[in-house]
């Protein structure tokens, strides 16, 4: 057993000896790029929006089993329950609202919300593209990305004036995005990554 010990950190030596520091550098910090994803993996969970349609159900209640559509001003309608605000909440927070709500009447539901359909994740892209109009947002996508989506840019744009509208509760948000310097490689944090309903305007 001690042989065996001996081998292996005789082996440990070797590779630290022979392995570049930037290798191991490198390494280190996909580990913590890593960790870093996975303390925000709450944040990146789905959240439900207008259009969207919901499959739900409450097992052995055939009569609380159906979908629902988020209609536009964000509400689902569900027997028993009512109406309630389903926009901006994602499906584990629709899931325990009708559950707080539902158990009045049935003891201890076993309850099911899943996203049937996917109706609400739309960015739009305006103004001096080669093909302006609304794409659907279905994996993450940044500015540089939605702009090739949209043809690139034609040849009377002002690249470097791009800006980026966002609705959020505190009002619209404007981002600025200079063409030039992202593809120059220069001032990555420009590219932003778009969320539902984001509008970029290329003047």
């Amino acid at each position: 057993m001690r042989n065996k010990k001996r081998i292996v950190l005789f082996l440990i030596g070797i590779f630290l000896a022979t392995t570049p520091l930037s290798v191991c550098l490198n390494a280190a910090a996909a580990e913590k790029q890593t960790d870093i994803y996975d303390s925000t993996a709450e944040s990146n969970l789905y959240t439900v929006g207008p259009g969207d349609v919901l499959d739900i159900s409450v097992w052995k209640e055939a009569a609380l089993t159906k979908k629902v559509i988020v209609t536009p001003d964000g509400n689902i309608s569900f027997p028993l329950v009512g109406e309630i605000r389903a926009k901006g909440l994602t499906v584990n927070q629709v899931k325990k609202e009708l559950e707080s709500r539902i158990k009045r009447y049935v003891p201890h539901p076993n309850l099911s919300v899943a996203v049937q359909n996917v109706s609400s994740l739309h960015i739009y892209v305006i103004g001096k593209v080669n093909n302006p109009g609304r794409y659907e947002l279905n994996t993450y996508l940044n500015v540089l990305q939605a702009l090739a989506m949209a043809g690139g840019l034609n040849s009377f744009a002002k690249k470097n004036k791009i800006k980026i509208f966002r609705e959020t509760a505190d009002g619209t948000r404007i981002f600025q995005f200079k063409y030039g310097d992202v593809t120059d490689g220069k001032r990555f944090e420009q590219n932003i990554r778009l969320v539902r309903g984001d509008i970029i305007v290329v003047p």
